[in-house]
């Protein structure tokens, strides 16, 4: 019997995650069960430790690893993301594929390990490190992730950002509409209506009100924030730690399964 830790999922959060697994790979027969070893990566997630130190109760520490990187490099865990988001929101009442999406980066500060590849400075936040973009709905849920160095300008991740969104458009065939603040503006907002025209895809940007120099919410933007804040709940995530950006985004994605299984099993 597993020990339980404070990040392990329970059977119904589970099965939230079970039911969207495919059915070749719940077939499979296998030396440890798949709940074990998604409780394992949680473990990481949750608790921020090497793979190394990953306790005795779970299986061994490189079979864990090989099942994260398997699940990074196939797309599994973002399509698993995906998968359960769109469930949240039909249990909402809403439509499965949003309308709008809403941009914005965060600036994260680096490590040994990670500083040594992808890794810059962000000279507007002085920051070293890392940059990861996001595109999400009107819930705060991701979309679309994509990690940078912290150098990158946010206009110009932006446009990586809508190709990897065109890429996935068929799973979000209601998305047209996108907003991001006035580091977004320029020559971004010109290459969503000509590269996008054919999808009426357009980019508004939300300005700070002229002539105010205290603080003040915009619309839609602290969204973007708040998932931010929901990511900073994972100490794998309070900083960079990880060689490959790819990592990164598998765990910002890991991040939201664990909420939305914890949501999902609620209603």
């Amino acid at each position: 019997m597993t020990k339980k830790y404070t990040s392990s999922l329970t059977n119904a959060q589970w099965q939230v995650i079970e039911n969207k697994l495919p059915e070749q790979m719940l077939n499979r027969k296998r030396k440890w069960r798949l709940q074990i070893i998604f409780d394992a990566i949680m473990y990481v997630l949750k608790n921020g430790c090497v793979w190394a130190d990953i306790p005795s109760e779970y299986p061994p520490s490189g079979t864990i690893y090989y099942y994260f990187r398997t699940w990074r490099d196939n797309g599994l865990l973002e399509s698993l993301s995906q998968e359960l988001g769109g469930d949240y929101r039909e249990l909402l009442g809403k439509n499965r594929s949003p309308s709008v999406g809403i941009l914005d980066s965060q600036s994260v500060k680096n490590t040994a390990v990670s500083g040594q590849s992808n890794s810059g400075y962000d000279a507007g936040k002085k920051i070293k490190g890392r940059k990861r973009h996001l595109m999400v709905d009107t819930l705060g849920l991701i979309i679309v992730a994509w990690v940078t160095a912290a150098d990158w300008q946010d206009r110009d991740a932006g446009s990586w950002l809508m190709a990897k969104l065109f890429m996935n458009r068929f799973d979000f065939p209601r998305l047209k509409t996108f907003f991001a603040d006035g580091g977004y503006r320029g020559k971004l907002v010109q290459f969503v209506k000509k590269c996008y025209r054919k999808l009426e895809w357009k980019l508004e940007i939300v300005k700070k009100p002229e002539n105010i120099n205290t603080f003040e919410v915009l619309p839609l933007r602290w969204i973007v924030e708040r998932t931010n804040a929901w990511n900073d709940n994972y100490r794998r995530l309070s900083k960079d730690y990880e060689r490959k950006t790819e990592s990164v985004e598998a765990f910002l994605y890991l991040a939201q399964i664990r909420l939305l299984a914890l949501r999902c099993e609620k209603s």
